[in-house]
């Protein structure tokens, strides 16, 4: 995330509409490493092997990826940068580790990162989408709490998320984050445009959801069990 640096006058603004710029390799990386702080601390910093397992999972990922271990390092070493991650030592390791900077960087408590990371890993959701997505993350309430956290996520400077205009054909409010600059947030928008002729969630999709839940659960345990079975290779 390049973040606006200070500046004055007309450069403050120039400064202010630059934002962030992470490519897309980039977000999906950093939300990896967010989400799985949360979901598998036990195996966190993470690996190289396992921030690409978590970066081209089939669940959970909008869109689905396929990124080599050289997209991942390059991504990686260009977070590191950007002092978004940061590499662990660890005596016992055999190989490098790495965990994120986001909470140092932007003050964001556990509430802001499950919902920014959750965000970065699917894409454009409403509040109800993300209560029920970020569940792994953080237990939120009510509907009512995710809605203050886009709120202040949104106040932030720069904004690192923003609502999206409702699309035909749909009642509640989408959010996307910011963190891939304009260009990333209109092709979002454009494809909500898109798809809201056949927006509207039934109960098929909300079964959809729980099979999605499901399998999130199986690939953190399967996540976890390649990285114990590591210290023994």
């Amino acid at each position: 995330m390049q973040a606006p640096t200070p500046a004055t006058g007309s450069s403050a603004e120039s400064s202010a509409e630059a934002g962030f710029d992470l490519d897309a390799v980039e977000i999906r990386v950093l939300g990896v490493l967010i989400e799985k702080a949360f979901v598998t601390p036990d195996a966190y910093p993470m690996s190289i092997n396992a921030i690409l397992t978590g970066s081209n999972q089939l669940t959970a990922r909008e869109p689905v990826m396929s990124l080599s271990e050289a997209e991942v390092q390059a991504a990686i070493d260009s977070l590191i940068g950007r002092r978004l991650v940061s590499k662990r030592d660890q005596p016992s390791a055999r190989v490098a580790k790495y965990e994120h900077l986001v909470r140092l960087r932007h003050s964001l408590p556990p509430p802001e990162q499950a919902v920014l990371a959750t965000l970065m890993l699917r894409g454009a959701q409403t509040a109800g989408e993300l209560r029920q997505r970020c569940e792994r993350l953080h237990r939120f309430d009510d509907i009512a709490a995710v809605d203050a956290v886009l709120e202040h996520l949104a106040e932030k400077y720069p904004a690192l998320t923003r609502p999206l205009a409702r699309a035909p054909g749909t009642k509640e409010t989408r959010h996307v984050h910011l963190l891939g600059g304009e260009a990333a947030v209109e092709e979002m928008a454009e494809s909500q445009h898109a798809g809201g002729a056949s927006a509207g969630r039934g109960r098929i999709a909300e079964l959809e959801d729980e099979v999605r839940s499901l399998r999130e659960d199986v690939e953190a345990l399967r996540s976890a069990f390649d990285l114990f079975r590591q210290q023994f290779d």
